[in-house]
This record gives C-alpha cells, structure tokens and sequence, in this order.
C-alpha cells in the first residue's frame, strides 16, 4: 500500500467566512493558508496532491509540492470524488482525505490501514475531518453538517472494513471563533493573529 493525502482547499480569501466575528479578511486569509501549510507538513513524506478550483491556491499547492488536480466549479463532493478517480488512473492505492483547517494535524500516514475505511470524526462527532480509504471504494464522500454519522453509514452498508478514529489532535478543526480559544488550538496559534493568548487582544473584529 502505498497512500497519498488529498487536500481539498477552496479559495484562501474565501475561507474561514464564520471566523468573521473574530478574525478581519486578511487574518482569516492568513490563517487559511497557516493551516493548510500545517496539513502539508503533516503529510510527512507521503506524495501531497491539492484538489482546487482557485489559482493562487493552484500556485500555492505548487509552491510547497503538491500536484494540483483541477476541479473548476463543481463544490466539494464533486471535486474529492472526482479526485480519487483520477488518482486510482494514476496507480494510486490508498488515500488520505483531510481538510485544509486542521491546526494540529500530525502523522496523516498513520491514519492509512490497508484494505480499510478509516474515518476520523471531528469533537462533535459530526463532520469528517479527515478519512482513509483504498481507491478502489465504491465509497463516495458526502461532506456537509453529518457528515461522519451519514459517511459512517454507507461504509458499514457497502460491507466494507471500517475503523472510527477519535483523535483529540485531529478532532480540532477551526470553523467558529469559540474554536480559536480551544487550549490546544492557542498553544499552536502563530504569533501574528490577534487571538493569540500572547497579544491579550479580545475577539472582536
């Protein structure tokens, strides 16, 4: 088995729109891209490929060796699916699907167990932060409020081999700002957001 990571990143200066109430555009912009660079390194030396419709993130993914695989206009679902087809074309066996937000993402290879769907639900057991499985699945991914309860679901009605991953460090994903005030999301927060414990600056705008 020889896995890869596929990363699933939208626009940066489109991202992150619910931290709004805590972050400006440009700091939201910023902690995009902080994030998604945290989700490469987490890659380790598995090969990084960048599902986008969005060229600064194509050249974004370029710059830190990803391949980028282009999927203009057609939302998530469509552009992950259609991603692991097209990396099955290419001899792929085994693939690592996690998102872009994840501030403490470490060791994405460990989550890869050959012939098995592994599913990493986020703290509220509600989405799917990040996923495993062999290429060759019939399984197609449905992301979306539920999404780990309904991905959950169609692995264990298609027979296939299924692990629930709970990690408390893969569990943390940034979609609101009581997220940013999580303490191991403010032990990682870089020195420059404003929500960094350090700057003693209250979120607000």
């Amino acid at each position: 088995m020889k896995p890869v990571v596929l990363l699933p990143v939208k626009a940066f200066a489109d991202a992150k729109a619910r931290l709004a109430p805590a972050l400006s555009p440009a700091h939201r912009e910023a902690l995009a891209r902080w994030t998604a660079e945290r989700v490469v390194a987490a890659a380790g030396e598995l090969p990084v490929f960048v599902a986008c419709d969005d060229e600064a993130v194509a050249e974004w993914a370029g710059a830190h060796g990803a391949t980028v695989l282009w999927h203009p206009g057609v939302g998530l679902n469509a552009a992950v699916n259609n991603s692991i087809a097209d990396l099955r074309g290419r001899g792929v066996e085994h693939v690592v699907v996690a998102h872009a937000d994840l501030p403490r993402a470490y060791a994405l290879a460990s989550v890869a167990v050959h012939g098995t769907i592994t599913l990493v639900p986020d703290s509220r057991d509600d989405g799917t932060n990040v996923a495993a499985l062999p290429t060759d699945s019939s399984f197609q991914f449905a992301y979306g409020p539920g999404s780990f309860r309904r991905h959950l679901a169609q692995a264990v009605a298609a027979g296939a081999c299924v692990a629930v991953r709970r990690d408390s460090l893969l569990a943390i994903d940034l979609d609101t700002p009581s997220d940013l005030t999580h303490p191991l999301v403010q032990e990682a927060l870089p020195s420059w957001l404003p929500t960094n414990p350090a700057n003693q600056i209250p979120l607000t705008r």
